[in-house]
């Protein structure tokens, strides 16, 4: 390995570290609460050297979004691999979706439930992962109106009412609203939701 291209091996490392060590800090603080200086501290490193890989608080908190949104988009992508009906995709990605939430709770969380900065997304040239999955979600709605499957003919507001509506599950199972209903209960009455919410939106 070359000189040059060690310098950028490092340099990945070194973001990636800077990331994941931000990731627990803003879950461990919140976004107001976590700071600059203390993610370089838990790091070791002066807050000079993260300024050099992200521009302020707001630029690293998305870039640790992206993370999740890349494994979110990846889960869906492998659920629907090989499914033709999108009726059949539209479930796929719900299950993956709640798959997703249950399996990483505290990014789950810090991506969709604690405050963030959203206002800032607009001149922020990170997210984009977050606007990619937002939009395939899209597609597979615009499939199911083509093929006349369910009853909307807007596409966004199709979307973003099943994304509420899985949103608002997951947001409970994970925050432990529903823990007198038991484990086993939960999983079967989510299972059954999701079928329940299809049924609803189906022609």
């Amino acid at each position: 390995m070359g000189i040059i291209e060690r310098k950028e091996r490092d340099k990945q490392e070194m973001r990636l570290k800077i990331l994941e060590t931000a990731q627990q800090i803003f879950i461990e603080e919140g976004f107001e609460k976590a700071s600059i200086r203390a993610i370089a501290d838990r790091i070791e490193y002066s807050p000079a050297t993260i300024y050099l890989y992200f521009k302020d608080k707001n630029e690293l908190f998305f870039s640790v979004h992206e993370m999740g949104f890349e494994k979110l988009i990846l889960e869906m992508t492998i659920a629907i691999e090989g499914i033709t009906d999108p009726i059949e995709e539209l479930r796929a990605r719900g299950f993956a979706y709640m798959k997703f939430a249950f399996q990483n709770p505290e990014m789950y969380d810090l991506m969709f439930i604690q405050n963030a900065p959203m206002e800032s997304i607009k001149e922020s040239s990170v997210w984009t992962c977050g606007h990619q999955c937002f939009e395939l979600l899209c597609q597979t709605i615009q499939k199911c109106i083509d093929q006349n499957y369910i009853r909307f003919d807007d596409i966004y507001i199709a979307s973003m009412s099943i994304w509420s509506f899985m949103h608002g599950l997951v947001s409970l199972k994970i925050r432990n609203r529903f823990q007198k209903f038991g484990e086993a209960h939960v999983n079967e009455l989510m299972k059954s939701s999701v079928e329940q919410m299809i049924a609803i939106i189906s022609k």
